[in-house]
């Protein structure tokens, strides 16, 4: 009798692929979405905030004050957009599904990416290195050459969260 023959890239491909099924089978695990939140009422409160104070400070301070008057203004500015977008777009969801995962592009965008369970490197979270401007956790999923981030304050709640994480990994086998 001979030996058998080493597997091929291919083969091996093949047998993750039949492997990480018969976990999902096994494990009982359905699809699901989770919806993102758009935080429309936030960008709401900071137009008429920093509109407010941007005023005051134009209409009653010296240079200095006016500058600092002008860049609330352009905040408020940026607050304007970003509530428009989110009445022109659903904020968007997480669609885990049998075959890959549908992933938004960004908050309150048209654009989603299907990628499949092969491409899917790792689902993880940022808890400490996260940067000032964003509330942690941060949900991080590397696909193929892109990583796609989703802050906290998009995600109803916590559960949410650790939902998509905890699928993911299951489904790559990694839990």
């Amino acid at each position: 009798m001979s030996a058998p023959s080493p597997a091929t890239g291919a083969d091996a491909s093949a047998a993750r692929k039949a492997e990480r099924a018969a976990a999902r089978r096994s494990a009982g695990e359905s699809t699901f979405h989770v919806s993102l939140e758009s935080g429309r009422w936030r960008h709401l409160t900071w137009i008429v905030a920093s509109a407010a104070v941007g005023v005051l400070l134009l209409w009653k301070l010296g240079v200095v004050g006016k500058a600092v008057g002008v860049l609330l203004l352009a905040y408020g500015a940026l607050n304007v957009y970003r509530f428009v977008r989110t009445l022109l777009n659903p904020a968007g969801r997480i669609e885990v599904l049998d075959d890959g995962v549908v992933l938004p592009i960004g908050l309150c965008t048209k654009g989603t990416t299907t990628v499949p369970y092969d491409e899917v490197r790792h689902a993880f979270f940022l808890r400490r290195a996260v940067p000032w401007s964003r509330t942690g956790p941060i949900l991080v999923i590397e696909a193929g050459d892109r990583a796609f981030t989703y802050p906290r304050d998009w995600f109803t709640s916590d559960s949410d969260q650790r939902r998509v994480a905890l699928a993911l990994n299951r489904r790559l086998g990694r839990i």
